[in-house]
């Protein structure tokens, strides 16, 4: 039944952004990061009261989602941006591949935030703030000022990790390293592959550590 609720309370969010975006009212990639934070941010608790089969579950029938609403062009709002991008299809790839690669919920929640939360926000306020310093990365434009929030963001993140599960005891060099490699990472991850290196090489940090 949970599961059934899960997938329903996802379903409905796509379809209402959907309908939102057709309205016009929405420029096409504030309604992309709209869904990228709404719906990650979602996903990031499901370990709390989901098993991770069934998270395993809904990430490969959202994989398969994409690639029909890909095809079909079903959700507009989600796909129409003008460059290329498989953001979505990494999204759905993450929520699993992490899901397998942590038995933690707390690093699974931490992970996937740093995807949605982080990367979502300073994409919003990067494009937003017109001030400040711009650079390309492989040709994508990028902004000191969103690179900063997304490190902020993770820095928070992070904190929130060794605050409420078993890392505690790691040195404070943490809160300083891993930050700067998701950020770094975001940089340099383009087409939407920040959506899969930034929580898998989060993740595989955290279990290091």
């Amino acid at each position: 039944m949970k599961l059934l609720i899960t997938l329903l309370i996802v379903f409905v969010i796509l379809v209402l952004n959907e309908l939102y975006w057709r309205s016009k009212k929405r420029h096409s990639e504030l309604s992309r990061k709209f869904i990228h934070i709404v719906v990650g941010s979602f996903v990031a608790f499901w370990p709390f009261y989901l098993p991770w089969s069934d998270i395993q579950i809904i990430s490969l029938a959202f994989i398969v989602v994409v690639l029909i609403s890909r095809k079909i062009n079903l959700f507009k709002s989600i796909h129409s941006v003008g460059r290329t991008t498989w953001g979505e299809l990494y999204f759905g790839i993450s929520v699993g591949l992490v899901s397998v690669m942590s038995s933690n919920k707390w690093v699974y929640m931490v992970a996937i935030l740093q995807m949605s939360l982080a990367d979502g926000l300073a994409a919003v306020i990067g494009s937003s703030v017109l001030i400040g310093r711009r650079y390309k990365i492989f040709g994508h434009n990028k902004s000191l000022i969103g690179s900063l929030t997304f490190y902020i963001i993770s820095f928070i993140l992070t904190v929130i990790y060794l605050i409420f599960s078993k890392g505690q005891s790691q040195p404070a060099t943490v809160l300083i390293v891993l930050p700067l490699i998701s950020t770094a990472l975001e940089n340099i991850s383009v087409g939407g592959l920040d959506n899969l290196t930034v929580p898998f090489i989060y993740t595989v940090l955290l279990n290091i550590l």
